[in-house]
C-alpha cells in the first residue's frame, strides 16, 4: 500500500492535502472517534480541574507574581477548556459526559495539588506536574490520531500546546526562585511528595489513559481527603504595607478640574494597580458557584458564564501590571510610595454572596461606560503627554466595553430591565460596610495620605517644583465610594 500512494502525484507538485499531512501518513492508521473523545474529556477534565486550582488559590496567594500568573494561565486553560467541550460536542450528541470524573486516581492527583499547604508545592505540582502531564497527552494524541480525518483537533492541539509551553516555562522559573528559600527539608518533602504525584498519574494509567493501569498505589493521601473549602479571604506580600489605607481618593483627584493631567496619571497608575483586587473578588465567585451548582450538564450555569468572567479576570489582572510597568517607566519604587489596598475585594468576599458580588461589579462596569468613566481617563492619557498613559487607558477602556457586554449577558438577563439590574448593584455595594474608624482604632492603619510623598518624588525625577494646591490634596474614603456617592460607615 505504502508503495502504490507513495508514487501518487498531486497536480503540478502543488502541496497535497491543504498542507495537513502527506499522503502517506494520512492513509495510515488513526484513532476512532469513540477513541479520541475518550481522551479528549480526560484532558478536558484536567484542564478544568486545572483551570479551578489557579482560581481556588489565586485569592489568598499573597504573591502578586503568582496571583498574575494564576489569573493569565485560569484563562488560557478556559480557553482550552472551550475548545475541548466544542470539539467533543461536534464528535457526539449529549450528554456529552463532561462532567464525569474520568478515574478516581486522577481525581485524586489534582485534589492533592488544589490541597497543598504551600505555594512552593502548589507551582511546583501544578507546573512540574498537571502542566507537563497535559502537554504530554496533548502531544501523544497527536502522534496517533490521523491528522486528515482529525484535523479539527489538530488544530485546537497545535493552538494549546506552545500556550501550555509557556505557561510551564514560566511555572519553571516561578518554582526555581520559591526553591531559594526553601529548606533542605522542604525540598525533601517535595520530592516525595512529586514521587506520589506521579503515583496517582501511574495508578490512572497516566492523564490521557493511554498507559495500563499501574494497580493500587501504596502512598495515601497527604493533603486531600478532608474537608476543604477555597480561602476567599485576600492576602498580600510585604510590599502591600498598608493594605487597610483608604486615605487618598483616587476620583475625587482625577475629577476635580483644577489638577494637572500629568500628575492625574499617577492617580490613573494607582489606579490600575489597585485593580489586583477584582481578580481577588471574582475567582471565588466563579469557584463557589461552581462547587455549589456543578457543571452546565448538572443544571449548573454554562460554562460560557465561567469562560466569559475568567477573561475578564485576567484582564483585571494585566490592567493591575499596567499600572505597575507605568510606576516602573518613571522610576517610582510604588510598594513604598503607594499603598494599595484590598479592602474592596475584603468587603465583597467577607459580606456578599457570590450573586451580590457580581451584581457590584457590573453596576461598577456599567459606570465607566459615561462620561467620567473610561473615555475620560483615556483623555486624561492624552492630554497627559504621556503616551504610555494614553496607550494604555485605550485598552483598558476596549476591556471595559467588553466586560459591560459580559455583565449584560450573565446579569441583566436576570432582571426586568437594565434599572433594576442597577438599583440591584448599588444596594449591594452600599450594603457593604467600610469599617473605617475601627481600622484605625484596631491599629491596621491610620488612613496615611501618601499623595504628597508620591507626588514629591514624581516631580523630582521631572526636575520641578510640587505645585503647592496639587500638593496639599487630602481627600479620602471616608464617606463616599469610588462612584463618589456617599457611604454608610461602621465607626
Amino acid at each position: 500500500m505504502s508503495d502504490v500512494i507513495g508514487n501518487y502525484q498531486s497536480l503540478k507538485g502543488l502541496p497535497p492535502l491543504a498542507g495537513l499531512t502527506s499522503f502517506e501518513d494520512a492513509a495510515g492508521p488513526g484513532m476512532s472517534v469513540e477513541a479520541c473523545v475518550d481522551r479528549l474529556k480526560r484532558i478536558h477534565y484536567s484542564l478544568h480541574r486545572s483551570w479551578s486550582i489557579c482560581l481556588a488559590r489565586l485569592t489568598s496567594e499573597p504573591i502578586y507574581e503568582l496571583k498574575m500568573g494564576f489569573s493569565h494561565h485560569a484563562h488560557l486553560a478556559a480557553e482550552h477548556v472551550t475548545l475541548f467541550r466544542e470539539r467533543v460536542s461536534e464528535m457526539r450528541h449529549p450528554p456529552l459526559g463532561l462532567d464525569k470524573v474520568p478515574d478516581v486516581n486522577l481525581e485524586a492527583f489534582f485534589d492533592e495539588i488544589l490541597m497543598s499547604d504551600s505555594a512552593f508545592e502548589l507551582v511546583t505540582g501544578l507546573y512540574r506536574g498537571a502542566f507537563p502531564a497535559i502537554l504530554e497527552s496533548a502531544k501523544r494524541y497527536l502522534e496517533d490520531t490521523n491528522l486528515l480525518t482529525d484535523a479539527p483537533t489538530v488544530r485546537i492541539l497545535k493552538i494549546m500546546i506552545p500556550e501550555l509551553e509557556s505557561m510551564i516555562e514560566w511555572g519553571n522559573a516561578a518554582v526555581s526562585a520559591l526553591e531559594k528559600d526553601a529548606t533542605d527539608e522542604e525540598r525533601g518533602t517535595l520530592e516525595t511528595w512529586m514521587d506520589e504525584l506521579s503515583g496517582w498519574l501511574a495508578a490512572s494509567g497516566q492523564l490521557d489513559g493511554t498507559d495500563p493501569v499501574s494497580g493500587e498505589i501504596t502512598s495515601t493521601p497527604r493533603f486531600s481527603g478532608k474537608d476543604w473549602e477555597c480561602d476567599n479571604i485576600p492576602q498580600r506580600d510585604e510590599r502591600f504595607p498598608d493594605p487597610y489605607n483608604m486615605g487618598v481618593h483616587a476620583e475625587e483627584f482625577l475629577y476635580d478640574k483644577k489638577f494637572d493631567e500629568r500628575d492625574k496619571v499617577l492617580m490613573m497608575f494607582y489606579k490600575r494597580i489597585r485593580e489586583i483586587d477584582v481578580p481577588e473578588m471574582m475567582a471565588p465567585i466563579m469557584v463557589e458557584l461552581m462547587n455549589a451548582t456543578g457543571d452546565e450538564e448538572k443544571g449548573g450555569r454554562p460554562w460560557a458564564f465561567y469562560r466569559d468572567l475568567t477573561r475578564q479576570l485576567w484582564d483585571e489582572a494585566r490592567h493591575a501590571m499596567m499600572g505597575e510597568v507605568g510606576f516602573a517607566k518613571l522610576g517610582l519604587d510604588w510598594p513604598k510610595l503607594v499603598m494599595v489596598n484590598f479592602t474592596w475585594s475584603k468587603g465583597l468576599n467577607e459580606q456578599l454572596t457570590p450573586t451580590e458580588r457580581h451584581a457590584v461589579l457590573w453596576f461598577i462596569e456599567q459606570g465607566l461606560m459615561n462620561k467620567t468613566g473610561k473615555r475620560f481617563e483615556w483623555e486624561v492619557g492624552k492630554a497627559s503627554g504621556d503616551p504610555y498613559s494614553e496607550l494604555i487607558q485605550d485598552f483598558d477602556w476596549a476591556d471595559e466595553v467588553l466586560h459591560a457586554r459580559i455583565g449584560r449577558d450573565w446579569y441583566v438577563k436576570d432582571f426586568k430591565n437594565v434599572k433594576e439590574a442597577a438599583a440591584y448593584g448599588s444596594a449591594c455595594w452600599d450594603n457593604v460596610m467600610t469599617d473605617w474608624e475601627q481600622w484605625k482604632r484596631d491599629g491596621l492603619t491610620e488612613h496615611r495620605n501618601w499623595w504628597p510623598d508620591l507626588y514629591r518624588a514624581a516631580c523630582k525625577m521631572r526636575g520641578v517644583e510640587p505645585d503647592p494646591e496639587t500638593l496639599a490634596y487630602d481627600e479620602t474614603y471616608a464617606s463616599t465610594r469610588a462612584d463618589l456617592n456617599r457611604i454608610s460607615t461602621s465607626g
